[in-house]
């Protein structure tokens, strides 16, 4: 008996080593799938980082289907139940490095197409597929670098499905709509170094920077919106000092985040902590770095539609969310006008262990058929 073909193409990931940004054949396997079906795929290599870009059709609306071929990490391999890159089957889970994030998306992506175009062979419009190994590592030469090229030579996505892991509970509870924006920063008072005997003749950062810290984390940014909670700021290192208790330090510096909704922007959050740090009298520096701008997809055509796949494959009503960290998303975002992640559960993303039901595999690609046959078929 023939095995289930998602489940069959996700243990061939599995057993690939594509630590972020190593791609390690995965990619490869991917493209032969697609250039059997009549894509076009077209490799896209940046640095290190393994990328390409698939296309069948040369009409609109283009469904894209975008994902990662890198994975975090395993840690200990003598804390996992089973080796991380050897996939196996137990309890009715699939357990290895990547099942959930995300080999098993991309498994169903190409199944979910293959299993369309048997029955559509001349659909309309355009299904791309835009995949990248660096997504879970520094995501400089990955789709932000595809999707620079895209956009050079006109080229526009009409619908994209990422296919990262948003179930939570229950397979098909949760399709992500949004993701906040990331901006970080080092943040440098300066003071004068002297004898903590002698306070007179310094100026203490730590003790200047106090009543500023305190503020900045009691402040109110926004109140969010319908979609968004509201923007926080975070600190998340701080340092000061030589290492000698009797010495008053010199400059001090702060490492912050935030994570901010549409209802901010990079440069209004720059501006307000400014006015606040400048309000405080410090002699300061910051060294900001915008990881990525928050984006939106109001429901529509899309979310519609693979709200409508998920009822009928998993019976179950998908919330819309905008929760987590950020996606790759945030990136296709610039030539696509309506971008939603979906995938399976996340319970065990980035842990030991990691591990998809087995049963979730066939009906995502499932969900991911049906998506395509409402808007292409």
């Amino acid at each position: 008996m023939m095995q289930e073909p998602t489940l069959t193409l996700t243990e061939q990931l599995i057993t690939l080593h594509s630590i972020t940004p190593r791609d390690a054949g995965c990619q490869a396997i991917l493209a032969e799938r697609l250039n059997a079906l009549g894509f076009v795929v077209e490799p896209m290599p940046h640095g290190d980082v393994e990328n390409f870009w698939a296309r069948r059709g040369s009409t609109g609306p283009v469904l894209c289907f975008a994902g990662h071929t890198d994975v975090v990490p395993t840690g200990p391999h003598e804390h996992w139940h089973t080796p991380p890159f050897e996939p196996v089957q137990r309890d009715g889970f699939l357990y290895g490095r990547g099942a959930a994030d995300m080999k098993a998306s991309l498994a169903a992506f190409v199944v979910a197409i293959e299993q369309f175009l048997a029955e559509h062979p001349d659909h309309r419009g355009s299904i791309a597929l835009l995949i990248t190994s660096d997504e879970e590592g520094t995501a400089v030469d990955g789709t932000a670098r595809v999707v620079e090229t895209l956009a050079a030579r006109g080229e526009n996505i009409d619908y994209c499905i990422i296919g990262e892991p948003t179930s939570s509970q229950r397979f098909g509870d949760t399709i992500k709509n949004g993701r906040r924006g990331s901006l970080s920063g080092v943040l440098t008072i300066y003071g004068i170094q002297g004898h903590v005997a002698y306070p007179h003749l310094a100026r203490n950062p730590v003790h200047q920077a106090a009543p500023a810290l305190a503020e900045l984390a009691a402040t109110v940014w926004d109140e969010g919106n319908a979609y968004f909670p509201p923007t926080t700021w975070q600190i998340s290192n701080v340092h000061a000092g030589t290492g000698a208790g009797n010495v008053i330090p010199g400059e001090m510096t702060v490492q912050f985040n935030f994570r901010y909704s549409t209802a901010s922007t990079a440069e209004s959050l720059k501006a307000r902590m400014a006015e606040i740090l400048e309000r405080h009298g410090l002699d300061h520096h910051i060294a900001w770095t915008l990881s990525g701008r928050p984006f939106l997809t109001q429901p529509g055509e899309l979310s519609s539609a693979l709200q409508q796949a998920i009822a009928a494959e998993a019976g179950v009503q998908a919330e819309l969310s905008t929760s987590g960290g950020t996606s790759d998303g945030r990136f296709i975002a610039a030539i696509c006008p309506q971008v939603v992640e979906f995938g399976p559960i996340n319970a065990t993303i980035h842990q030991l262990n990691e591990r998809v039901a087995i049963d979730d595999l066939p009906r995502l690609s499932a969900v991911y058929r049906r998506t395509l046959e409402q808007l292409l078929g």
